[in-house]
């Protein structure tokens, strides 16, 4: 049986990625979380090492005079604050270093997300075939090859490293403990500085490839493309039913102005465009139209409310092409209605004339 993934061959859209990042399915590699917090501990261990060492003395002191301590309720309450502050000032700064790092590392791959949705029980997460896919799939073998790659490549970097120190570090037995930790000291910050340095290209590959097997986990196929374009455009059929009911409802308007108008021009069994006016107005107004079943309306309440019907095939055409509902007819057809105008007035003076 084919997979379902086979048929998911189109990019995804915008909301498509919008409700992933709602579901808190996210592009994320872990090297990233992992280079940040080594960086940061590599950034720590080189800019506090000397207030870390600061509390050595006052612990050497309370040692060597553990002895005249007063452990009585209040003596061994004012130890402890003592010994409390005194970790706070030495340590707080580098752990709220290493608690930003361990942020930068997520929000630098995406913005802070807050979703259940992991914790809902799922089949797929005890599912053998999940399983087997987890174990056997692309981020398994990324993650294997990962591991080979840091494993020889630590392996390399420390190796040459070392070996360069190789003399140094023989004669260290000669030294005295305060020499051997500086040398100890500086040649831990090369490693790590090598080191981290080596992950930061891991990482950089890492998340190229989980962002892109995220964007494959998003594609859609071109049904569910459909169904969204559905949701966003509004289904045809309930589009096609507001469109009627605009119509009818427009329709209804019109046939309502049918009375108020001054002349309805025709073409006799097709058009019908109904023109009111009024002295003072600049120009006549349009306050129906239609054609064939609408015409004959038009028409049938206009001989109701004994409105003058002119027949004018081409003015009528042009008239019903040209000018929409409760707008002023256009210019260029002011002189032929103009004289239909004149000609219904001559008719309601009782005049008689003769339509062009």
């Amino acid at each position: 049986m084919a997979d379902d993934s086979d048929d998911k061959t189109e990019d995804p859209t915008q909301k498509r990625l919008d409700e992933a990042l709602e579901r808190g399915d996210v592009a994320k590699s872990q090297e990233v979380n992992t280079w940040f917090m080594i960086a940061g501990a590599t950034l720590v261990l080189s800019s506090f090492s000397g207030s870390i060492g600061s509390i050595q003395m006052p612990l050497r002191n309370l040692i060597a005079n553990s002895g005249v301590i007063h452990v009585d309720g209040p003596g061994l309450l004012a130890l402890g604050h003592r010994l409390e502050y005194m970790l706070i000032s030495a340590l707080g700064v580098p752990f709220l270093m290493l608690v930003i790092a361990a942020l930068a590392g997520n929000l630098l791959q995406h913005r802070l997300v807050w979703s259940a949705e992991s914790l809902k029980p799922s089949f797929s997460k005890i599912s053998p075939a999940s399983g087997a896919k987890r174990i056997f799939g692309k981020q398994a073998a990324a993650n294997f090859a990962k591991g080979i790659f840091k494993l020889v490549a630590l392996g390399i970097v420390m190796g040459v490293i070392l070996w360069r120190e190789r003399l140094r570090l023989e004669s260290m037995l000669q030294f005295d403990p305060q020499t051997m930790i500086g040398v100890i000291s500086t040649l831990t910050m090369r490693l790590l500085g090598s080191v981290v340095a080596m992950l930061a290209m891991v990482a950089i590959a890492d998340y190229f490839f989980q962002y892109r097997q995220w964007f494959e986990r998003q594609k859609m196929s071109l049904q569910e493309m459909k169904e969204e374009f559905k949701q966003a455009e509004g289904d045809p059929h309930v589009k096609g039913r507001i469109r009627q009911l605009r119509n009818a409802k427009m329709k209804k308007r019109m046939m309502t102005a049918v009375p108020k108008a001054s002349v309805i021009i025709t073409n006799p069994t097709h058009y019908a465009v109904a023109l009111s006016y009024e002295r003072g107005m600049t120009a006549p107004i349009c306050v129906a139209k239609g054609v064939d079943l609408i015409a004959q309306k038009i028409k049938e309440i206009a001989k109701a409310h004994d409105i003058p019907i002119v027949e004018n095939v081409a003015l009528a055409r042009a008239l019903h092409a040209s000018v929409e509902i409760d707008d002023e007819i256009p210019v260029e057809h002011y002189h032929a209605v103009a004289e239909v105008i004149g000609y219904v007035m001559g008719l309601k003076r009782g005049l008689s004339g003769r339509p062009l």
